[in-house]
Formats: structure tokens, C-alpha cells, sequence
């Protein structure tokens, strides 16, 4: 069990009222009406669990409108998806046969319906393919990067109304690790909802008065809005997930009634979910702490962090919650991100030499910063896998990561940056001062005061950092355009990946990526936006990710895994910190089947989602 100790605590006010649901109405029986004809039966007695009553409303809270889309993944429906014991299993998918590493047939649950009672079948794939994705209205930059095999799109066929089979001429090994993210690509839609909304089959006068009534400026444009499947900002789009959105935005209060048709079962056949809703209250961010520890949430981990486990864990009694801590699965707590697609031609050369990238892990003291921050039992180093992951090598976490900025400076000196100012800070080529402004979505108080701890340790290699935070789009936005130089947020999501995980994360293959977006746009529109990665580091990355793709055995995935993680280590492409720092998670004490131990992860495991939220249920 952690220890935790702190000689001064500044205790904030625990006032304001909590907030309660209005009743929900007892969920009726499972019914042959509202359940697959072969659902998904979950042993939860097998699983270490008990099982469970119907009823109750599950409250939480959250900083943000837009963080509501979070119950879609922590809901975790998904056509296959990991366990706790991260071994890939169907899940709405009633079987998946694969053949060759290249053919996947996929059958559907007879009878699962959609929220609103439609039918969820072929024709939900089908039109996703030929009228969403394949549109070039709806869908400019073409079909979604998850389904392109090595520059190839896959060959789509609708079987029989319960199967669709997907096949490419070279294996694909990413395909159902992709099926299986925390943020899916979702290759299906509702069609009989979203068919009112596409030219193709709505009444052309009711349609033109849909997007009159929008104030859009087309069809494409109301489609898209109505189709927002991952954002929970649409009540009237059906859904699979264990719990639907009944709450329009703008809003400060969320709620979220249980899905009628869930395809999910307990072994005495109980409808999962248990619990009847969720009510999310929106609240500042700064009191997401106090009100949880005050008793306003039911299940908390979204806003807080390390250093809230102190209080919450004093207020446990008169809260009536626990607080487990599971360590959290990113590959550093903190990072700092080098943007190698900057538009200022001074900084990109810096930032593109593995020299800089050297001194500046070199220039790190993150003895410093565990001890200061984290009670020193996070563990320093690299930006890498973690220990828990098949993949880890003791090399990937302390290659370059101790601290030592005589070679740090050495270093620098090297690149030709001798010259200092006044104050000691270091001149450029173009006689610049060396201040490294590292932009942040200023979200979380840890990751400022990591980044002001290493701006007291750069002071010692002559580098100015000034942290700048913005909003999260701001930020992002700043990067992708080349504006930012460096940025911060948290390391790779994949912290603890096996061989039949996807590695795309260490390659240019996505746009959010921020130490190569524009390398990862250009990936992900097939060249048409962007541009193409022009550093051999970078491209060897690339090479590497389609050869795990195409690979046939466990072990040429593994290979390139190896290959990918070394490139990394010697590159130093992103800056890590620390990592396995806890999270805190309060649990209202009536609150069953939230397991005591756990592992807090994105990628692979949805954070809630692997441990199956809908099973769990509120008792004495």
C-alpha cells in the first residue's frame, strides 16, 4: 500500500451542496424484445465479481461539456475489446473469424438492436463504407486511417444481413487492435437514422429544410453535425453504449439513462447495465477535488491527480468513499514534445538535431522532480513502455535520462550555442536568446510544476524555458501549424503494450503526434495534407510500423517493435520525466465491482472501459 506523508497541507473549504438526479424509473425485466438472441453472457462470479442489482444513479463530475464523450469510452462497447488481462475478445461482434492475417469476417448478434430499437446489422457497415466514409462530401480526406493496409483500402462485403467481411491483399495486424482503442474509428452508423440526413435517401425538400433549420451551409455539413457518434452531443443519435445521452448541449448538468437494448447479460441473466444512469455535473476545474472529497461523486478519477490523494484520502470517513490508486499506464507522466515540423527555420534545426534533444534529457533532474512531486516512487526516465509491458527494457527507460548537465552543456557547445547573454543564457546562430517557450494546455497543476522544476534545472545549461498555457485546441492547433516550437503534455498512451499492439504512436502517422504533426497529417490523408516525413529516423519509423502491420507471426511484430523502441531511445524524440505516478480513484463505498487493483490506461484498456463499468452496481 502507498505511504503517503507531506509536512504542510493547505486544506481548501468543502462547501456547496451535492447535487442529486431525479429519479429514474426501475428498469423493466430483460426481455427477448430488448436483448440479442445470443447476448453476451458475462460470468462475473469467474471474474472475481458478484453479481449484481439493477437500479441507481452514478454521479460524477467533469471540468468540461466536451469531456461527456468519455462515456463512450469508458462504456466500451466495441466490436472486439481488450479484458483486464489484455487478451482481445468479441464483444458486440457475436464471433470474428480471421484467415491468412488478412481476411476478417465479422457476425454480427441476431436481433441486437440500437438504442432506439433499430435494427444493428450489415447495413450499418455498408453504409458507413459506400455512403459516409466513401463520400467525398462527408468525408474529404477519405476513410479513416485505422482501415488503410500499407497505402491500401480494404475490400468491403456485406455477406448476409449478420456479416461483413473485410480483406486486404497483405496481412493486417492493426485492424482489430484498432477495433479496440479507447477512441474506435467506428465502422458502422446507425443508417436508419442518419439516412434522413444524406442526399442520397432523404426527401430532397424535408432535407433542404433540415439544413435551412440548421443554419448550415449543406447537407455534408448537417450530416457530419447529426453524426457526431463519439461526442455525446446528439440525444436523438441511437448508440450500443450501456448508457444513452438524454441531455442537449449546452449544459452544466449531463445525464445519461440506461440503454434499453445493452447486448450484455449476466449469468442469471440480468440486462446489464446495472446501474439505471449517469449524471454528470460540469464544475470548475480547481474543485474537482474538494467536491469529490466533499461527496459529490460516486466514481472519480477525471481531474484529479497525485497530489489531491492526500486530502481525499482524509476525507474518506466523512465522504463515504475509498480511494484506490492505480498507476497510470502512459509512457511518461510529463513530456516535453520538440515539434520537428516548427515553421521557425532557427528552432527546427535545433529541435531536429538529436544532439539538443540529448542535452535537454541530459539537463533534467528528475530525481528532483519525483522526490519534490511524487514522494519518489515514480519511476525516472525515458518516454518508453513501462515495466509491466512484455516489450520493457531497462535500456529504453535510462538511455541519456540521468541527470548530468556537464554533458548536457558539452553538448550545446557543440552545436555551436558558446555564446551567452547577460543573465547566462545561451545565444543562437541568429543571436537569439536560447528561451524555449513550451506551450501547455494548462490543465493540470502537475504538469506546470514539472515544467517549472525544469526550468530551474535548464538554468544550469544556459536554456531559458518560459511555459506558456492555452486552451487544449489553442495548443494543438499552434502545433499543427508549425507555431509551436515545444509543447507538453503527457507521454505515449501505449504504455503497456503487447506484440499485438499497435505501434503507430511511435511513427508519424497521426497529426496529433505533436512532435510531427504535419509528418502525421500527410499519413493520414494519403499526401493529400500535410507533409511527407523527410528525417531517415522518421522514415525508418514509418517502414517499421507497416512491416508490424504486414507481419504474419507474433515474432516479426515483436522484431519490429524492438526496432521501433530503439529508434526511439537513441533519437530521443520526446522528452520524458517520470512515470507509474498513481491516480487516484474515489469510489462511493456502496459502489461494487470496481476492482481494488487496477491499471489506469488509454491504450489498450479505455481507462474504466476494460473493467466493464457496466457491471457495476450500487449495494448496502
Amino acid at each position: 500500500m502507498m505511504r503517503l506523508t507531506c509536512a504542510a497541507l493547505l486544506l481548501v473549504s468543502m462547501a456547496g451542496a451535492a447535487f442529486a438526479a431525479p429519479p429514474v424509473p426501475p428498469a423493466p425485466p430483460a426481455s427477448s424484445s430488448t436483448l440479442p438472441s445470443e447476448p453476451l453472457v458475462v460470468d462475473l462470479k469467474a471474474a472475481g465479481r458478484q453479481p449484481g442489482k439493477r437500479g441507481g444513479t452514478l454521479r460524477m463530475l467533469m471540468s468540461k461539456e466536451k469531456d461527456v464523450r468519455l462515456l463512450n469510452t469508458w462504456g466500451y462497447a466495441r466490436l472486439v475489446g481488450w479484458t483486464s488481462k489484455l487478451e482481445l475478445k468479441p464483444d458486440l461482434l457475436k464471433s470474428i473469424e480471421v484467415k491468412d492475417g488478412r481476411i476478417f469476417t465479422m457476425r454480427l448478434r441476431a436481433g441486437h438492436k440500437w438504442s432506439d430499437g433499430s435494427p444493428f446489422t450489415a447495413e450499418d457497415f455498408r453504409y458507413f463504407w459506400d455512403d459516409v466514409a466513401s463520400n467525398k462530401e462527408l468525408s474529404p480526406a477519405g476513410p479513416p486511417v485505422d482501415l488503410i493496409n500499407g497505402g491500401e483500402l480494404p475490400k468491403v462485403e456485406i455477406v448476409d444481413p449478420l456479416t461483413v467481411r473485410y480483406t486486404w491483399s497483405k496481412p493486417n495486424s492493426r485492424f482489430l487492435a484498432a477495433l479496440a482503442q479507447a477512441r474506435e474509428p467506428y465502422i458502422y452508423r446507425p443508417s436508419r437514422y442518419l439516412k434522413q440526413f444524406h442526399t442520397k435517401y432523404a426527401d430532397k425538400a424535408a432535407l433542404s429544410k433540415r439544413v435551412a433549420e440548421a443554419r448550415v451551409q449543406s447537407w455534408a455539413r448537417l450530416h457530419n453535425q447529426m453524426d457526431s457518434i463519439d461526442d455525446n452531443d446528439n440525444p436523438a443519435l441511437p448508440t450500443l453504449q450501456p448508457w444513452v445521452a438524454t441531455t442537449a448541449m449546452p449544459s452544466n448538468r449531463f445525464v445519461f439513462k440506461r440503454n434499453p437494448y445493452f447486448h450484455r447479460v449476466d449469468s442469471a441473466g440480468v440486462q446489464l447495465p446495472y446501474i439505471d444512469a449517469i449524471e454528470v455535473a460540469i464544475t470548475d476545474s480547481g474543485l474537482v477535488s474538494a467536491k469529490t472529497a466533499a461527496g459529490d461523486s460516486d466514481l472519480q478519477a477525471r481531474g484529479l491527480s497525485f497530489g489531491d490523494i492526500t486530502v481525499l484520502k482524509a476525507n474518506q470517513a466523512k465522504g463515504s468513499y475509498k480511494v484506490l490508486t492505480w498507476p497510470i499506464a502512459k509512457g511518461s507522466h510529463v513530456a516535453l514534445y520538440p515539434n520537428l515540423n516548427a515553421s521557425d527555420a532557427g528552432w527546427r534545426a535545433l529541435v531536429r538535431d538529436v544532439k539538443f534533444r540529448r542535452a535537454l534529457s541530459l539537463g533534467i533532474n528528475r530525481s528532483d522532480i519525483n522526490k519534490a512531486l511524487f514522494f519518489g516512487l515514480a519511476a525516472e526516465g525515458n518516454n518508453t513502455v513501462l515495466k509491466d509491458s512484455p516489450l520493457f527494457k531497462p535500456a529504453y527507460l535510462t538511455t541519456n535520462a540521468s541527470y548530468d548537465p556537464k554533458t548536457a552543456n558539452a553538448l550545446l557547445d557543440e552545436l555551436g550555442l558558446k555564446a551567452r547573454n547577460a543573465e547566462g543564457t545561451r545565444l543562437m546562430a541568429d543571436k537569439r536568446p536560447l528561451e524555449m517557450v513550451v506551450e501547455t494546455a494548462g490543465e493540470a497543476k502537475e504538469e506546470t510544476d514539472v515544467l517549472q522544476l525544469i526550468a530551474q534545472h535548464y538554468k544550469a545549461i544556459g536554456i531559458k524555458l518560459v511555459v506558456k498555457p492555452s486552451d487544449r485546441t489553442i495548443m494543438r492547433n499552434r502545433a499543427y501549424a508549425g507555431e509551436a516550437v515545444m509543447t507538453a503534455r503527457s507521454g505515449w498512451d501505449t504504455g503497456i503494450p503487447t506484440t499485438e499492439t499497435s505501434p503507430d504512436e511511435l511513427a508519424p502517422t497521426r497529426q496529433d503526434n505533436l512532435i510531427w504533426p504535419k509528418w502525421g497529417q500527410f499519413y493520414e490523408t494519403n499526401g493529400k495534407v500535410g507533409e511527407a516525413a523527410d528525417l531517415p529516423a522518421a522514415q525508418e519509423l514509418l517502414k517499421l510500423d507497416a512491416v508490424w502491420s504486414s507481419a504474419k507471426t507474433p515474432a516479426e511484430r515483436k522484431a519490429a517493435w524492438e526496432k521501433m523502441l530503439a529508434i526511439h531511445t537513441e533519437q530521443q524524440f520526446i522528452i520524458g520525466t517520470v512515470a507509474g505516478v498513481m491516480q487516484p480513484i474515489a469510489v462511493r463505498n456502496t459502489l461494487k465491482n470496481v476492482p481494488e487493483k487496477g491499471v489506469f490506461s488509454w491504450d489498450p484498456g479505455a481507462q474504466f472501459g476494460m473493467y466493464r463499468m457496466d457491471e457495476f452496481w450500487f449495494g448496502p
